[in-house]
């Protein structure tokens, strides 16, 4: 497989990838960050995997059952035709409570005639890193490894479990199910009951998307990606993760590989602040308590990062054994980011609490620490903003004064000072804004380099840098301003290849950056669309969305040349800026219809 050629299933728990001939190829249990039970997307060989296999005359394709998360592979040879509808249980089972098992279902269903395949069930546990020995018991098929640590998990199947475990041929006449879970079933699973997890969670995808608003254009794109957004929201306490999988590399062969299982701030706030456009409250207020749960103390700082539950401490670790996704070593787990310092999360933090305020804030249950938090954080950018940092691209050499951290530094005062205006509090705003106009001065007088005739990366520097782009997006800057637009253009000639954009070309810690960076690329679009240059936005958006996979999902990176997806799978960035996009374009054609019923 050259592409990430995967669907994502998921219950806000934990997450699988599928191949599109219906291979789970990663999937960690109980929950996301949890050690892998198949791991194959990171080694071939030893990394375990859950296969169907059929012989060569079968024509296979996959598709999602529309507006949900079920994804449904298709087998067919002549006659014999067959559907695998793989699922993770999620719907609600009572007021406000979600059943959301740590378990998979794999519902075979029999179209007709008397089509045939074998199983290969290959769980290797913990990373694969001890021996995951398979047995055979009354009820269910129990696999083990107490090699590292004691670990289990269980399949249950209507299938005779020999076949299943001997990758003996199973022929289909009616239909089958294959469930594994992390906990052994008190009610033994049965087809029947696999069905009515089906159609309940099938149930709860549509009525999730029947909150979201429809567009004009764009609408499949739009919903895809917010069904995305949401698998990768984890229930029990609100964080976002950046993506499901683990170093998946940036560019095959190198070693910018990193573990994305965990919650940006940055890239959390950003998800949020879409999701919450298309109507979805739930996950922002628990989001929102994600953060408020984090600031114990009003003066403490927040770290860029933290676990999916809460952890401060994410150690970074390499699994030496594991030969990484197509040979690209390292394969790590854990993320020493972690420790950096970066200024901008406050102000990306704070537009969404602003936000949140505006869109919910008369049934805004957290508004009193909401409040504090604000001020939390105008402390510590009052107090931080003249420092350098290590910038939103993680740079892991020396500090910088990055324009990015600084206009959002700049964000940060702005939206307290909204906030504080909607609570009327006089006397911050008073003190707030001459901070935030020395700021916005110091950004004006500093970042812009009037030999490249743009906002350039940090003070000082001739760099070109994507993240300026977003000045106009937390209105840094008007899109007519001057600089602005030349800052955008000269973006365009500098950093564009074919239609993608670099994130920066300058060496960073591990060389030249040699693919594209998709969320950098989405936001080229925006800007081109904001500064007028609509029809040049539309065509780069059209061409940039066949990049995506058969199911219309995106990873972190697109190879220049193959336009092969590349880096982590599927990432929440790209898919949270082709939503912006999207909607721009969608209200535009709205506009300009009802114009054009005006004027007749």
């Amino acid at each position: 497989m050259d592409n990430l050629d995967y669907g994502i299933i998921g219950n806000c728990r934990s997450a699988a990838l599928i191949s599109k001939t219906g291979s789970i190829d990663w999937c960690c249990l109980p929950e996301f960050d949890s050690p892998s039970v198949f791991a194959k997307l990171l080694d071939e060989n030893i990394g375990g995997s859950f296969e169907i296999n059929v012989d060569d005359s079968y024509e296979i394709s996959q598709k999602y059952e529309q507006y949900t998360n079920i994804l449904i592979t298709t087998f067919k040879s002549g006659n014999d035709h067959f559907e695998i509808h793989d699922f993770m249980p999620r719907y609600r089972k009572e007021e406000k409570k979600y059943h959301s098992p740590p378990e998979l279902v794999r519902y075979f269903k029999h179209i007709s005639g008397k089509p045939s395949f074998s199983v290969l069930y290959d769980p290797k546990l913990e990373y694969a890193m001890g021996t995951t020995e398979t047995f055979i018991k009354k009820d269910f098929i129990a696999s083990l490894t107490h090699d590292v640590k004691f670990d289990t998990v269980f399949l249950y199947t209507s299938f005779d479990k020999n076949a299943v475990v001997e990758s003996t041929t199973i022929t289909l006449t009616e239909d089958e199910f294959m469930m594994m879970g992390y906990n052994e079933k008190l009610l033994l699973p049965t087809t029947d009951r696999a069905y009515l997890d089906l159609q309940n969670t099938k149930v709860y995808w549509l009525n999730w998307v029947d909150l979201t608003p429809t567009y004009k254009k764009f609408n499949e794109e739009i919903t895809r990606s917010a069904l995305t957004l949401k698998l990768l929201s984890y229930d029990k306490t609100g964080a976002v993760l950046a993506a499901a999988t683990t170093s998946l590399p940036e560019t095959i062969g190198e070693v910018r590989n990193w573990d994305y299982r965990f919650c940006w701030i940055r890239d959390a706030s950003m998800v949020i602040k879409v999701v919450s456009e298309l109507g979805h409250k739930n996950v922002a207020r628990r989001y929102l308590q994600f953060i408020i749960d984090l600031i114990p103390d009003k003066a403490e700082k927040l770290q860029i990062m933290y676990g999916i539950n809460k952890e401060k401490k994410l150690t970074e670790e390499t699994l030496e054994h594991l030969a990484g996704y197509k040979g690209s070593k390292p394969v790590r787990i854990g993320n020493a980011a972690y420790h950096q310092k970066q200024n901008d999360i406050y102000g990306i933090l704070m537009d969404v609490i602003y936000e949140q305020m505006v869109k919910f804030s008369i049934d805004i249950e957290n508004g009193e620490d909401l409040w504090a938090i604000t001020k939390g954080i105008v402390w510590i950018v009052s107090n931080n903003w003249k420092d350098a940092d290590k910038g939103i691209w993680e740079f892991r050499a020396e500090d910088r004064h990055f324009t990015f951290s600084k206009v959002l530094c700049w964000t940060a005062l702005d939206r307290a000072i909204k906030v504080a205006e909607m609570l009327g509090k006089k006397h911050k705003i008073e003190k707030w804004e001459p901070i935030r106009a020395e700021i916005w001065k110091d950004i004006y007088d500093n970042a812009w380099n009037d030999e490249v005739g743009a906002y350039t990366q940090s003070y000082g520097s001739k760099e070109l840098d994507a993240s300026v782009l977003l000045m106009e997006s937390y209105g840094c800057v008007n899109a007519k301003d001057e600089r602005y637009i030349k800052t955008v253009n000269a973006i365009g000639e500098e950093l564009s290849n074919d239609g993608l954009l670099y994130r920066y070309k300058n060496e960073d810690d591990f060389g030249l950056p040699s693919s594209s960076f998709t969320v950098c690329t989405f936001w080229y679009i925006n800007s081109l669309f904001k500064i007028g240059e609509r029809k040049k936005a539309l065509e780069h958006f059209e061409r940039l969305l066949s990049y995506s996979n058969h199911l219309g999902l995106f990873s972190e990176d697109i190879d220049f040349k193959t336009k092969r997806l590349l880096g982590n799978f599927p990432q929440a960035y790209s898919h949270l800026a082709l939503i912006e996009c999207a909607i721009n374009f969608s209200k535009k054609e709205s506009e300009d219809e009802m114009m054009e019923s005006l004027r007749e």
